[in-house]
């Protein structure tokens, strides 16, 4: 799908706008179905102690709450910077269709925020990788999986 610079104008100026007002890091963000503006975003990591509280997160809560559902199928998200892992999973996760952004993450990283180490230790199976991970309850950890598969009721995502 094509960008729309207007939209993308509108997730740098909260950026700014934000940042400046003391709300958090330099990243905004909008999520857009059908040429509006349903969500908007902008970092609240240091305003709201939530190290979750990035633009896109921000604004993929804000589009769900305000659309009532979890999927964004048929929406795109316009950032001013490139999706950190934890936002591109959220973007994922949401069913966006699109993703927009103009700052890339090395732009970022050049500014003081790098996510060099995330995406590194996301390409690494789940023994070497510098937190410990582990699965010692996996098997009653299954029993709601098993659950979940039984239930006819279940609202599938």
């Amino acid at each position: 799908m094509a960008y729309q610079e207007a939209f993308l104008r509108e997730a740098i100026r909260l950026s700014i706008e934000k940042m400046e007002a003391g709300e958090g890091g330099p990243f905004g963000a909008v999520v857009v179905k059908n040429g509006a503006v349903v969500g908007r975003g902008w970092n609240r990591v240091t305003s709201a102690n939530d190290p979750t509280a990035h633009a896109e997160v921000m604004a993929i809560r804000e589009a769900c709450a305000a659309l009532a559902t979890f999927s964004l199928r048929g929406c795109e998200i316009y950032a001013s910077c490139e999706p950190c892992p934890m936002c591109l999973a959220a973007i994922h996760w949401a069913r966006l269709d699109a993703c927009h952004y103009a700052a890339t993450r090395h732009d970022a990283a050049e500014a003081g925020f790098d996510d060099a180490l995330l995406y590194e230790q996301l390409g690494r199976a789940p023994e070497p990788r510098q937190r410990p991970d582990g699965e010692p309850l996996r098997d009653e950890a299954l029993e709601a999986f098993r659950r979940w598969g039984a239930d006819p009721g279940r609202t599938p995502y």
